[in-house]
């Protein structure tokens, strides 16, 4: 089929009018029309939304322990809370009657006689459990005005450590002596206090210490007495009657111990260490 010039001039020209009449359409429906504009303007304006408040990044919730001054690094809070959970052990057992009754015990071993018995879990956990028996009206008190408000939120951690460390305070004032407490506020060079509650515990604590060391031997020294005579008197036997090869460790160890049995010896010793805190 052969196409005359005049029939490609007119198929070129409906294309160009098509093609004028489709952009036209398009950018009708693209740009907004006069009365579109005037019903837009009409429109009442929506209220704005408020924005959303600010969520502190630094919020504590009720009974969160924060480390001021480290910011949000949870790493380093959880490293020097676990440090010092390792310390307090040690710290509860220099502010308890621990030092002395554990003193005492072992004094009461080595005037027995004996190296290994009772061993040293053993007398250790006397101890405790005497420690902790001479120390519950004191973790009462604490639990009560310290430990339950901070878990409730009532209270910051520092007013709960404040509130914790008073029973304790006045715990160790009762036991502690003038002459070890002289020696440290010395030794601090902080003014003498006029009232045993404006004692530090910077002071405080070691002061009781040495007292408890004090008093565990001097009770350790009472104890050996009884039985140092019977080691004389066994020894002084055996020499006599000349039994040279015989050691009189030998034969006093069991008078000492039937002797100790015989008392009641455990009664009347942690019933007098007893007494002395009640």
């Amino acid at each position: 089929m052969i196409f005359s010039p005049w029939s490609i001039t007119t198929v070129c020209a409906c294309a160009l009018i098509f093609g004028a009449q489709a952009h036209a359409v398009i950018e009708a429906e693209s740009e907004p029309t006069a009365a579109t504009q005037a019903t837009e303007a009409t429109r009442p304006a929506e209220p704005a939304k408020p924005a959303p408040a600010a969520v502190p990044a630094s919020s504590v919730r009720p009974g969160e322990i924060k480390i001021v001054g480290l910011g949000n690094n949870s790493a380093l809070n959880i490293a020097i809370l676990l440090t010092f959970l390792t310390l307090i052990p040690s710290i509860l057992l220099c502010v308890t009657p621990f030092a002395r009754l554990l003193v005492v015990f072992h004094f009461l071993r080595q005037a027995l006689g004996l190296q290994t018995t009772p061993s040293n879990q053993t007398l250790i956990g006397l101890a405790l459990i005497l420690t902790f028996f001479l120390m519950q009206p004191v973790g009462a008190s604490i639990m009560h005005n310290s430990v339950e408000p901070f878990q409730q939120g009532r209270i910051s951690s520092t007013l709960a450590l404040t509130r914790a460390e008073l029973p304790i305070h006045d715990f160790m004032v009762r036991f502690v002596r003038e002459k070890d407490l002289a020696l440290f506020v010395e030794l601090t060079k902080e003014a003498r206090p006029h009232d045993p509650k404006d004692l530090s515990m910077r002071v405080l604590v070691p002061a009781y210490i040495i007292s408890e060391l004090r008093t565990g031997f001097q009770i350790g020294a009472i104890l050996f007495l009884p039985f140092l005579i019977v080691d004389m008197v066994v020894a002084s036997i055996t020499t006599s009657i000349g039994m040279f090869q015989l050691p009189p460790v030998v034969i006093s160890t069991p008078v000492k111990l039937l002797l100790f049995v015989m008392v009641d010896g455990w009664n009347l010793v942690i019933g007098s260490l007893m007494k002395n805190f009640v």
